[in-house]
């Protein structure tokens, strides 16, 4: 009798302890279990933080270069200039309507060739007198206008005489510059801002009236701003 109840003590006792390990080998899961969890929704926290605070980043990049953009243009990134030419009795096309100024560093698509004013590059063509034999890029020709020069320019079908001859003109006269447009309606035309007019040749009496008038004339937005120390060809 003795020895039957020491069995089933010993029984029982070896059924406890395989509870035990099994319970404790379940604790040692769940807590894998729950390490495992968490570690995940720590690093979906920190992913999560980085890309909020990369998105913010970026918006503010962007609120910051809209603002600089906004600022540099003066506050008239919407403005555009718009009207058209009316030629007077003299045969000066006068621009009427808005000629805008802001300084941009794209293009900018002018509703007339050559252009006589409107948005234009930060940096101005030299216009004491260069005289340039490539076109020139647009924006930079209308700053130059911008100081007060008077911008002769002209296509293949002007005659070569009368270049060489406009060259030496513009070569000896300060707030001038030279250069070939061939996508001008005439062979040689002069402008300066808000004002354009042709001519038919080098001798034409109307080069030198439009010299005297619209060189450093009442017309010019910067009068007085250099016309060197920009760039040349």
């Amino acid at each position: 009798m003795g020895s039957a109840t020491n069995r089933n003590d010993a029984a029982r006792k070896a059924r406890i302890e395989e509870m035990r390990r099994a319970e404790q080998a379940r604790s040692r899961r769940n807590r894998i279990l729950t390490v495992a969890a968490g570690v995940v929704v720590v690093a979906g926290l920190v992913v999560g933080g980085v890309a909020l605070i990369r998105s913010q980043s970026d918006d503010s990049d962007s609120a910051q270069s809209q603002s600089q953009s906004d600022a540099e243009s003066g506050g008239k990134a919407k403005k555009k200039t718009s009207g058209k030419f009316v030629t007077g009795e003299d045969g000066v096309r006068v621009w009427k309507g808005t000629l805008t100024s802001t300084h941009v560093t794209g293009s900018v698509k002018y509703p007339m060739e050559p252009p006589v004013g409107g948005d234009h590059h930060r940096a101005w063509m030299n216009c004491d007198g260069d005289v340039y034999t490539q076109e020139l890029r647009n924006e930079n020709a209308v700053h130059a206008l911008e100081h007060g020069a008077v911008w002769v320019t002209y296509t293949g079908k002007a005659a070569k005489a009368d270049v060489e001859a406009l060259a030496a003109r513009v070569e000896r006269t300060p707030y001038t510059l030279m250069s070939p447009v061939e996508k001008q309606k005439d062979p040689i035309m002069l402008s300066a801002w808000g004002h354009q007019r042709s001519v038919t040749s080098a001798s034409d009496p109307n080069v030198g009236k439009f010299f005297e008038t619209y060189v450093q004339g009442a017309q010019t937005p910067e009068k007085g701003a250099p016309c060197s120390g920009g760039l040349s060809e």
